[in-house]
This record gives structure tokens, sequence and C-alpha cells, in this order.
């Protein structure tokens, strides 16, 4: 197999690179040495963003901003994924959540929300993926959820998307694992970003134990994605709580995770 690129010239490709899991991701990267290109929504943020790594670790740092939940926005990371200079590292971090039940959603909210979490995802992998097969290098990390290996979340169509996220990451993997290529889905629970107060879910009632670092997420997947890992459960606790999604009986799981008012009451990705 082919080596790996220098360390001066690995470039990585970060969706949702302004905040949480993905700015863990771009400081984590930018501060071994990686090249980075950054995509978010917010063009005025993702300067700001790309302005502090790049005087911080002397890294090059591309802003894209994009809305990976619209057609241009996708075809635009698209092209820059194919694009030279090639990207080693693609992470598929932004999703979207939605703090209501399916029978109170609208048809473009649901389809937003697939737009982004799986759409986008299957997108920008096969965009990743050609060049990197040919190449005989490269990798995907896909970010997923807990909430993805089992319904506990009663009426939300979000841990279905997440489902996706991780089946479709091993299966790829498996395929693409003799060219050298590595995929892998990362799976977290509860993590302390962004992600929840945008999505006016209301988190206060939880405790800290299960709320994990943002950093420590991708620092763990990147030691996952080294070893060889298809799917990475960051922490203890809630690789116990993925066995016990996987193999508890299923109508005990859903007495256990059905929120009494027959609303959705948390996100744990």
């Amino acid at each position: 197999m082919p080596s790996d690129p220098s360390p001066t010239e690995r470039w990585a490709l970060i969706t949702g690179a302004t905040a949480g899991i993905g700015a863990a991701f771009a400081r984590r990267l930018a501060a071994d040495g990686w090249h980075l290109v950054l995509v978010a929504r917010d063009a005025d943020r993702l300067d700001a963003v790309a302005t502090e790594l790049t005087g911080r670790h002397g890294r090059r740092v591309e802003p894209l901003p994009a809305d990976l939940s619209t057609e241009d926005g996708c075809a635009a990371v698209e092209r820059r994924v194919a694009a030279d200079p090639p990207v080693d590292l693609l992470v598929n971090n932004a999703g979207y959540s939605l703090n209501r039940s399916f029978v109170h959603s609208t048809p473009a909210d649901e389809e937003r929300l697939l737009r982004l979490n799986v759409h986008a995802v299957l997108r920008l992998t096969q965009a990743a993926l050609r060049p990197m097969t040919e190449r005989h290098h490269g990798a995907v990390i896909n970010v997923s959820s807990v909430a993805g290996f089992g319904p506990v979340m009663p009426g939300s169509t979000y841990p279905a998307s997440k489902a996706w996220v991780t089946s479709f990451s091993e299966s790829v993997g498996q395929s693409v694992r003799p060219f050298g290529v590595r995929v892998m889905a990362v799976c977290p629970g509860y993590t302390r970003t962004e992600f929840h107060e945008r999505a006016g879910i209301n988190t206060s009632a939880l405790p800290g134990w299960m709320w994990l670092k943002a950093d420590d997420v991708a620092a763990e997947a990147l030691r996952d994605l080294h070893k060889g890992k298809m799917v990475s459960v960051p922490a203890w606790r809630y690789k116990l709580a993925v066995a016990g999604l996987r193999h508890a009986p299923r109508r005990l799981l859903h007495a256990l995770t059905r929120d009494t008012r027959g609303r959705v009451a948390r996100d744990p990705g």
C-alpha cells in the first residue's frame, strides 16, 4: 500500500466545522499538522474560525460556506472534495434534529433533516471515496449517534437517520478497505455542543456524568480510526449503553424510552 502523504501535505475537510464536534476535529487536526477545508453555513463565523486556526497552528485553512441541506451547497462541497489539493480525510459532521414528533412535524422539515443527515453524507462520502480508492489512501469519518442503535426518541426520525449513517459507514467501509481506505462511524452520546440548543431541546434534567466533551469525542474517534475500527463509541458508559440497546428486548426498551407525554424529550446525539 502506498504511504500516506507527508504530514505537511495532508488535507482534511470537515462539515459543521464552526462548533461542537466539528470544531473539535478542526482544532485537533490543525494541531496535528493538517491543512483544513472548513464547511458551515455562517460565512462570518467560518472566516473567524479559519483565521484563528491559521494563526495558532500555521496551517492553511480554506473556509467554504455552504448549506448542505440544499442542492447548491452540497454540489459546491462535492466539487471541492474532488478537486486539488486532494482531501485525505473527510469528516461528515453536519447534522440536524427536530424537537417535535413526526406527527407534529412538516414534510419540509423532515426532508431537510434527511437531506442533511443522510443525503449529504451519502454524496460527500461517494465524492471522497472515488479518488481515495484510486490513490489507495484516505479516510472518511461520519458522525453518527448512540441514538441510532435504538428507538430512544419516540416519534423522532433523527435516530433512524443516524442508524442509516452507522450502517452505511460499516457497509461502505468493508468495500473500500481492500484499497487501503477507511470509513468509520463515530457514535457519541450526549456531548456539550450547540446542537441541543439550536434544536430547542431542553437537557437541563440530564446529570453531569452523561455529558461528553467534544474534544474527547474527536480525539477518541481519531484513535479508533487509526486502529482500523468501523464504529467508534466514545466513553465506556456509552459503550455499555449501546450493548443494552442492541440486546435488550424491544418491549423493555420501548417501555424505558417512551416519553409519558408522547413527545420527543431529548436527543443524545
